[in-house]
């Protein structure tokens, strides 16, 4: 049985969405993450759900999402949105139906049409739902292949707006290329946030700001808040080299990982960072203790009438307080793999 997804109530709300090819097939080269990132951005600029940072793989993909508040938008913007995403015989057909609107049923049935655009903005559904159809129906096409392209509908997680888990969250998703063992530093994976901003794009290096200033920087240059961030990945990624070159593998060995919760031990966050880590794909909602159970309040009826709380501490690593929703019990936290 599918579960509801959990959707924030504030002004704006930040998730985790993952989305993996069907039988993890290895299908996104360069050329195929190019196309996704194109479309991302479009998707981002006609729906307005911003892009704060994120990791195209040859597998899966992460983004880390805002959802901002949904503004009332005039004609003219959405017909700026509009044009940004779709061709000019599409547009035109557009304008001309608007303008049979006016004509026939005056601003109301205008309205009526308009509506219709505005209900795909603001929407984390639709932003997944948009930029997956047209990776699928583009990749289909090219390939000469049929069916879905994509395994099950997309993951997503409810992730709080403050520093600790936002932040984490995003250093979990901009190491991706170094735990696959694509690159050892970061910033040379070209299909991902933070590689992206360092390599000067300003709409990447926007996402970064906004990360950082979870961090308490704000108004600050560039500079500053790309070393603000790098520290932060360093810390949180630097306990190890993220790829041991002799066994030929990145981050930590399943025996390294079995051995200290053998112990009874915990992994550093640097450690699980490392690691492949279910609470950030499959947790529902991941924050401070207060977040997850006011989240759980509201979406109580989802639940067994048997549960009474909603929190759950993240476990075998030093998560620094933060809690998810569901209390995963099988291979919580693994050794990466390679994508």
């Amino acid at each position: 049985m599918r579960r509801a997804r959990l959707l924030g109530r504030g002004p704006s709300n930040i998730y985790h969405c993952t989305s993996r090819v069907i039988e993890g097939r290895m299908i996104f080269d360069k050329g195929e993450k190019k196309r996704i990132y194109d479309y991302m951005r479009a998707v981002e600029a006609f729906t307005g759900v911003k892009v704060m940072t994120y990791a195209i793989l040859t597998n899966h993909t992460h983004f880390l999402l805002e959802v901002p508040q949904a503004p009332v938008l005039d004609e003219a913007e959405i017909m700026r949105r509009v044009a940004g995403l779709y061709d000019k015989a599409y547009v035109h057909e557009l304008e001309q139906r608007l303008k049979r609107a006016r004509e026939d049923g005056g601003q109301k049935l205008v309205e009526q049409i308009l509506d219709r655009y505005r209900s795909h903005m603001y929407d984390l559904s639709e932003f997944m739902k948009m930029l997956q159809q047209r990776i699928s129906q583009s990749y289909n096409r090219r390939h000469g292949r049929r069916g879905p392209l994509w395994q099950d509908r997309f993951k997503s997680v409810s992730v709080e707006g403050k520093r600790n888990a936002s932040i984490t969250m995003a250093a979990y998703i901009d190491l991706n290329p170094v735990r696959a063992g694509i690159v050892d530093d970061p910033r040379h994976y070209r299909f991902s946030g933070y590689g992206e901003a360092v390599g000067g794009k300003d709409i990447a290096r926007a996402g970064i700001r906004q990360i950082t200033a979870f961090l308490g920087q704000r108004d600050s240059t560039w500079r500053q808040h790309a070393a603000s961030y790098r520290k932060h990945l360093y810390m949180q990624g630097g306990a190890r080299a993220a790829t041991d070159r002799s066994a030929g593998r990145p981050g930590f060995s399943d025996e390294e990982i079995e051995a200290v919760l053998r112990a009874k031990g915990k992994l550093t966050l640097a450690q699980g960072l490392h690691c492949r880590v279910r609470y950030f794909t499959d947790g529902l909602a991941i924050g401070s203790r207060e977040f997850v159970e006011d989240t759980f309040q509201h979406y109580r009826e989802e639940f067994s009438l048997k549960r009474k709380t909603g929190a759950r501490p993240m476990k075998h690593a030093d998560w620094q307080g933060l809690c998810t929703m569901r209390d995963l019990r099988c291979r919580v936290i693994g050794p990466p793999q390679r994508v």
